[in-house]
């Protein structure tokens, strides 16, 4: 047997032991309630062990388990506190790390991507991996830029050389066929999360962000729409392959590094910033940013939010549908008879299914909480307060969500949306959030 077939049944053993482990803990669980969240689904003791053993092993993996681990762990600020705390740790660390590759490995990627010259690109490059994602890993190096300086010496810059792990494709379509098959782990841990939905558009994803020739069409799309932005920075693409990108170097704090140990004013900042792109970009640039997770953002020194990850993006050439802003509109003004109106004509209501307006309108008040005031701050307690009154099948938000569907055009929007809040609830930030809605949303103010 190869190293790579040994590797691969080394792999899938971890992930299929998982529910076997899950299995007994539950069998030796029984009876054990507690209230909260899981209430009705499995004792704490057994939802902290399933959790520390599930993200220990995603943690242990590249590929789809690594992918998404990142994608779960943005929406860790909606778990019980006496959950989460034991294993937040690992949660960050899926985003920021992953065992490197072998130098030798290192090499011969960028040999058969950018030629057998490929040193003389540079003036150097650190063998030793800076960081690592969920398909790749990033070096820095020094580039030998054929640009001139100011005093018209040669111009050398900072940069990141992303190298993708050889296989990566087959491991993301391994990984994600094993992990579609723990549902009831992750039920475990956040009862009414369905995860199906979630590795259904990872794996639509996957042929996209395996292409860093497109990832680099798509950061120069960024990069040429906030050129010069006072509030964002996008690095610009020197080199791209179809498995090598090369970009400027981005020197800044981590948004996990302030989600630990930020000031007030970083997380307040950091917020604003990621808000700001995420509602501007659409209209701007005519992409989203889908991949919203911690360990793509970095405060700079000057204040600004560098972005450092396009693999994932949505394509909205004609931005942010109108329908949500003025839907939004709606709701904040108590007409809920127009939000139905409006929900049915976007398919998120049947045409013909009877629904109780005023009931869509107390569901949706909620969540409209941080654009409903000039200023709102976002928390885990808000964001565990609301997952418990979706989640929980005796609430009368959970009874009309079996009613509500979300289109297959919004499943993207929908699920970024929801990681960003993730990460602000990380952040904990408060910020002008309506104001920003205002400026960018489509819909949800009139145009002046």
């Amino acid at each position: 047997m190869t190293d790579i077939p040994r590797r691969a049944v080394s792999r899938t053993a971890k992930l299929a032991a998982l529910p076997l482990g899950f299995a007994g803990r539950t069998v030796l669980g029984m009876g054990k309630r507690v209230t909260g969240l899981a209430s009705d689904v499995i004792s704490a003791e057994i939802q902290q062990r399933t959790a520390e053993q599930l993200f220990s092993v995603l943690g242990q993996l590249k590929g789809g388990a690594m992918k998404f681990g990142q994608a779960l762990s943005v929406f860790e600020a909606a778990l019980p506190e006496e959950v989460a705390a034991p294993y937040r740790q690992a949660l960050t660390k899926l985003q920021e790390a992953a065992p490197p590759l072998p130098v030798a490995t290192v090499h011969k990627v960028l040999a058969e991507q950018l030629g057998p010259d490929w040193r003389d690109r540079f003036v150097s490059f650190d063998d030793v991996p800076a960081a690592a994602a969920s398909i790749g890993q990033v070096h820095r190096a020094v580039w030998r830029d054929p640009g001139y300086g100011p005093n018209g010496g040669p111009l050398h810059r900072d940069v990141a050389v992303k190298i993708q792990y050889p296989g990566a494709g087959d491991a993301l379509l391994a990984d994600l066929k094993q992990l579609s098959r723990l549902g009831g782990m992750f039920r475990a841990i956040q009862p009414g999360l369905d995860v199906k939905p979630l590795l259904a558009e990872l794996r639509e994803r996957i042929t996209e962000e395996l292409d860093y020739e497109l990832e680099a069409e798509s950061q120069r799309a960024f990069a040429a729409a906030y050129a010069d932005d006072p509030d964002i920075f996008i690095p610009e693409v020197l080199d791209a392959a179809p498995r090598v990108l090369i970009t400027e170097w981005v020197e800044g704090i981590p948004l996990s590094e302030i989600i630990r140990e930020g000031t007030d004013e970083q997380r307040n900042e950091a917020g604003r910033l990621m808000a700001e792109l995420h509602l501007s970009a659409p209209e701007r640039a005519g992409l989203l940013h889908a991949d919203p997770h911690p360990g793509n953002f970095r405060l700079l020194p000057d204040g600004r939010l560098g972005v450092i990850d396009f693999g994932a993006v949505a394509r909205m050439p004609e931005g942010t549908p109108e329908p949500i802003g003025r839907i939004a509109a709606l709701a904040l003004r108590g007409d809920a008879d127009g939000v139905v109106d409006g929900l049915r004509d976007e398919g998120f209501v049947g045409r013909n299914e009877p629904i109780d307006a005023p009931a869509v309108l107390d569901f949706l008040r909620p969540m409209l909480e941080p654009i409903a005031a000039d200023e709102f701050r976002f928390t885990r307690a808000w964001l565990r307060a609301e997952a418990a009154r979706l989640a929980s099948p005796r609430s009368a938000a959970y009874q009309l969500s079996r009613q509500l569907n979300l289109p297959p055009s919004y499943l993207m929007i929908h699920r970024v949306t929801l990681g960003s809040i993730g990460v602000l609830c990380q952040l904990e930030a408060k910020a002008s959030y309506r104001a920003i809605l205002e400026r960018w949303l489509p819909g949800f103010a009139p145009v002046a």
